[in-house]
């Protein structure tokens, strides 16, 4: 008699079907809200991260070609005319930056380099420019940094909120056969399955795209360090002509 009893159960919790679409269709309003929630961040979560990679790589493939041609020993006022007075990408920013005080300064005030305060300028333009191309290259990430460790806890909201609809059937039924508990509970725990889903890709996403930009921030500080000492022994050496 047991056996038949949990054969129907089974039969008709089939017959309800456990598939995502099911789950979704038969989930309470509030679960399907947070459902809906859940996959529209889980959306923007993978647009940033593909956004990411292709700006991560794209940004790095045109440093690379900078830097070719910015050691090649070719005319440093050549490249800013080309590159630094309207940079396209970060590093030629921060040459353009650089380069820029540079030759104000010592149009302005007629001095070198290495006199005046002109290198402080120089090392304050260069460094405003990487934080201003850091915050550039890391927008949207803190949305990323918010769905890592929400999003279980809003999908935890929705397996409470359903189980305790899985309850008030129970209750309502007076009836605590697998075919009345089962859909309610699948469904609550679909909500939490979905917030993990969510969850884990943002925050790998957030550390491996945070750690990258660390480096090419490093990088963009590297070569602005290295600049800076070419600005100064040329600054030096015209000084020395001088004398």
């Amino acid at each position: 008699m047991d056996h038949d009893v949990t054969s129907s159960a089974l039969g008709a919790v089939n017959a309800a079907g456990l598939s995502p679409l099911d789950l979704f269709l038969h989930a309470s309003i509030v679960v399907k809200l947070v459902m809906i929630g859940l996959i529209l961040c889980s959306a923007g979560v993978w647009a940033i991260i593909a956004e990411k990679f292709f700006l991560l790589r794209r940004v790095n493939r045109e440093a690379t070609v900078f830097e070719d041609r910015f050691w090649s020993g070719g005319s440093l006022d050549e490249l800013y005319e080309s590159d630094g007075a309207r940079p396209t990408h970060p590093l030629a920013a921060v040459f353009g930056a650089a380069m820029g005080e540079w030759r104000r300064s010592a149009r302005i005030s007629g001095i070198d380099l290495v006199h005046g305060g002109v290198k402080d300028r120089v090392d304050r333009a260069i460094g405003i420019t990487v934080g201003r191309e850091n915050d550039r290259l890391g927008a949207r990430l803190v949305f990323l940094a918010t769905i890592g460790p929400v999003a279980p806890f809003v999908g935890l909201f929705g397996t409470v909120w359903g189980i305790m609809h899985a309850f008030g059937s129970i209750a309502a039924m007076h009836n605590t056969n697998l075919s009345v508990v089962a859909p309610g509970i699948s469904e609550a725990l679909f909500a939490t399955a979905i917030g993990l889903v969510t969850a884990i890709p943002a925050y790998v996403a957030y550390n491996v795209i945070g750690a990258s930009l660390d480096r090419f921030s490093d990088r963009m500080d590297a070569f602005g360090t290295e600049f800076a000492a070419i600005l100064s022994r040329q600054s030096e050496e015209r000084s020395e002509g001088k004398v």
